[in-house]
């Protein structure tokens, strides 16, 4: 060091200063993440010092991530990288995914419990399920245990407050059935795939149909695996996120008549129509017999009329010579003798009177 002691005192203070700065930055990094660094190199799953710098400025934990890869390494999860290489899951995508609002721990044990369940799912499929799950109330995991263990749904869902499908047969009697249907998680079409609410509802559909289509209600109570056959091969998990399983009916009860009460229902409103005609007609001749009435009474004002103006011509009759005294008593003498004929004709005309009985 005899060139290091020739220096200016200047320039050693210079060297001194740089020196122990650059000392001073070495303890500050490995004080705040020496021991992640060493966790993580002692669990085979080594990490740079600037990708641990690079996470403590974009403000990720540091500790969650490098807990997550060596997790993640330990478990021999790997991904395939542009080239098609099988690689180790590195910071950078985990950190990516921890930005994007997803668990990193969540996707981390999904991976673990697909591979050891024989399930093939990805580091990217992973995480696109675990952000389609934000916020609906489930998890990549339960979709991947779901996938592993069945799951069972009631249909009609209990949360909806009906208890069974009611249908109608053919012959007017109400079926109430009630389905279960298991199904597993289709990972492949869980991202963009329809819900239990869409199984439910297609499951329910079906089962209207093929009670409504039975001839009789009996048909269908000593066949209820019709039902479940039929609905099965419908094909009713296209576009969902599950794979249905079976369809297994569990309860059928038998409901009311509703065809009769219909019928019922019809024949009272055909009655109550036919009621309302015949009132019509009724009405329509009540008002032709009141015109006839007007009529009649019209007619006898002209008679009256037309007899009041008889002793006016009579008297015209006089005073021009055309109608004599004699004339004048022959008239009432024919007039008299017609009443009398009337009155005594009219009684026989009535059974078991004789003329001149009143």
């Amino acid at each position: 060091m005899p060139q290091f002691a020739a220096l200016p005192e200047n320039l050693k203070l210079i060297i001194y200063a740089v020196v122990g700065l650059l000392a001073f930055i070495f303890f500050i990094v490995f004080a705040n993440f020496g021991m992640i660094w060493i966790r993580a190199l002692t669990s085979g799953a080594k990490v740079k010092f600037s990708e641990l710098i690079a996470l403590r400025l974009r403000r990720i934990p540091v500790g969650h991530i490098v807990d997550a890869r060596i997790t993640a390494v330990k478990s021999g999860i790997q991904v395939k990288d542009e080239f098609g290489n099988p690689q180790f899951v590195s910071v950078d995508e985990l950190s990516t995914h921890y930005l994007a609002g997803g668990g990193v721990d969540m996707v981390v044990q999904a991976l673990i419990n697909a591979q050891k369940a024989g399930i093939h799912l990805d580091f990217d499929k992973a995480c696109a399920v675990d952000l389609a799950t934000k916020g609906t109330g489930k998890t990549v995991i339960e979709a991947v245990r779901t996938s592993v263990n069945p799951k069972v749904i009631d249909c009609p869902a209990p949360a909806s407050g009906k208890f069974t499908i009611d249908a109608v047969a053919k012959d007017g009697i109400i079926i109430k059935a009630r389905a279960r249907v298991t199904v597993r998680t289709n990972l492949d079409r869980f991202v963009g795939g329809a819900t239990e609410e869409t199984i439910i509802a297609r499951v329910g559909e079906g089962i209207v149909t093929t009670i409504g289509s039975a001839q009789s209600y009996k048909d269908v109570l000593e066949n209820p695996d019709r039902i479940s056959k039929t609905v099965l091969d419908k094909g009713l998990d296209s576009g969902t996120a599950f794979e249905i399983l079976s369809i297994d009916i569990a309860d059928l009860d038998v409901g009311e008549n509703v065809g009769a009460k219909l019928q019922a229902e019809q024949a009272e409103a055909n009655k109550l129509i036919a009621q309302a005609q015949a009132e019509v007609r009724r009405a329509a001749a009540v008002a032709l017999e009141q015109e006839m009435l007007a009529r009649t009474q019209e007619m006898r004002a002209r008679v009256v009329e037309a007899e009041a103006q008889i002793p006016m011509a009579m008297a015209e009759a006089f005073r021009a010579g055309n109608l004599g005294v004699m004339d004048y008593y022959k008239m009432k003498n024919v007039q008299a003798d017609t009443g009398m004929r009337e009155s005594i004709g009219g009684p026989a005309n009535q059974p078991g009177k004789t003329p001149g009985q009143s």
